[in-house]
Parts: structure tokens; sequence; C-alpha cells
């Protein structure tokens, strides 16, 4: 009797540190998402049911070529950072030993643990080093933070990739070269189609890094080149601005809406299967 009186005591405590986890992420996102609707100036006080934030954002060109400009960042560096740590995968999970290894290695795995505003402060020294001896980058801007941002995101999706491939069945690779398929041509038709998954994940992933960031943003832009984040981040610093939450509120509406139709697609994939 009394064990089932603790077990249910257990259960209750296991709800309730649910219910408060739960509440703690997701409470100042609905406030958020509410005050985007305020009518007043002051995002603190409610001043009635308005759509006049969001107009007002549609008219906010500084915020609309932000969102521009991080949204080509952030494609261009998820798409290349994808093809390389792909590749970086593949080498450390199927090359065997070759020379260099163990540093690249490190380096995927060091680039997960060194702060930002470490990989910020040494991307700034090497962009103006590199300008002095070499003469090229010219200065900071558009193309020193995709570096950046590439730079940074190889690390992540070299790891999912690598996750997937760990998983693989040799055996479908060994069956492939037995049938004629060349290296190459096992990558092409059995190993990429296999990680299929794994490379959306690593391009989701390295997109969201990108589009959120602001610390290697800051350290490597120029005049012209701030993204989304530096002028939220500056703007919020000013003051806080209901135009902020209307953005947030889209951002998010944008994010359900991938989130939801990434399920779907998989639940009619694994029907299919079925």
């Amino acid at each position: 009797m009394s064990g089932g009186r603790l077990g249910d005591g257990l259960a209750g405590l296991r709800r309730t540190a649910l219910v408060l986890g739960y509440a703690f992420l997701y409470t100042p996102i609905v406030i958020i998402i509410v005050y985007s609707f305020n009518d007043s100036r002051l995002v603190t006080v409610w001043g009635g049911f308005s759509t006049r934030w969001y107009a007002a954002l549609l008219d906010n060109d500084k915020i609309l070529s932000a969102v521009a400009l991080s949204l080509q960042i952030a494609a261009v560096s998820a798409t290349l950072a994808t093809i390389l740590g792909t590749a970086a995968a593949i080498a450390l999970q199927r090359g065997g030993r070759f020379p260099g290894r163990g540093a690249l290695d490190s380096m995927m795995t060091s680039l997960l643990v060194v702060p930002d505003i470490v990989l910020g402060l040494a991307f700034l020294l090497l962009f103006v080093v590199m300008g002095a001896v070499i003469g090229w980058p010219a200065g900071r801007g558009v193309l020193t933070v995709t570096i950046a941002h590439t730079t940074l995101a190889i690390a992540y999706a070299t790891l999912v990739v690598r996750a997937k491939l760990t998983g693989l069945d040799p055996d479908l690779l060994a069956a492939a070269a037995d049938l004629g398929e060349t290296p190459l041509g096992v990558h092409r038709r059995v190993t990429l189609p296999l990680v299929a998954p794994a490379l959306a994940v690593a391009w989701l992933l390295s997109f969201t890094l990108s589009l959120d960031d602001v610390v290697l943003a800051s350290f490597v832009s120029g005049p012209g080149s701030s993204t989304l984040p530096m002028v939220v981040f500056s703007s919020v610093r000013l003051g806080l601005s209901p135009e902020v939450n209307a953005l947030a509120t889209l951002l998010l509406a944008a994010v359900a809406v991938v989130t939801t139709t990434g399920a779907v697609w998989t639940l009619c994939r694994s029907k299919r299967q079925a």
C-alpha cells in the first residue's frame, strides 16, 4: 500500500516537473506572441488588440534588408558546410588511416567547444592579417561573415553525418561494390541516399546556427553587412520595440510551418515504407 502511494507521489512529482519545465520554456514565447498584437508602443503596457506593428515591420527597410541578408548568408553557409562536412565525415569514418586524420578530427571537435567570442576574435585577426599580407579579403562584409559561419557549421554538419554513417550496414556498401560499382559510385548511389535525412538535418542545423549567430558576425561584419540578429540586438539595447515582437512571431510561425511540414513528410514516408 505504501509502495503504491510512493509510486503515485513520484508520478505526480514527475508530472509537476514536466508542466513547470514546459511553462518555463514556452511562457516567454507566448508572451512575445501576445504582445506582438499590442496597440501600445510600450511593450509592457497592454493597449488593446492591434496589428499595427506588423504593418510597421513591413515598412521597416532596415529590418527587411537584414532579414534578406541573413537568409542569403545562412543558405550559402549551410550549403557549403553540408558539402564540406559530409566530405569530412566520409573521410573520418571510411577513409582509414591517412596523414592529418588526427588533426582533422581534433579541429572538428575543438570547433564544437571553443567559445564563439574566441572564434570571433580569431577570425577578426585572421582577416586583418590576410588583408595586410595578400590583400584579400579587402574588407569585412558579407564574404567574411559567410566564411566564419561556414567554418563553424562544418563541425556540426560533420558530427551529424558521421553519426549516420556509423549506423550504416557495411554489407550494403560491400554488395554494391561486388555488383561492379566504383568507390565513387558506391558513395553517390548508396551512401548519399542512405544518409539523406542526416544531410537535411545538417543543412537545417547549419542554417539555424548562421541565422541565430550574433557573436561571430559582430566581429567579422562591416558596414552594410549587419545581419538580423545584430539589428535586433542593437534595437533592443536602445529600447524594446513592438516591431521586434512582431518579427519574432513571424519567425516562430515560419519555424512552425517548416517543422510541421517535415513531420508530415516523415510520417507519410514511414507509412509508405511500412
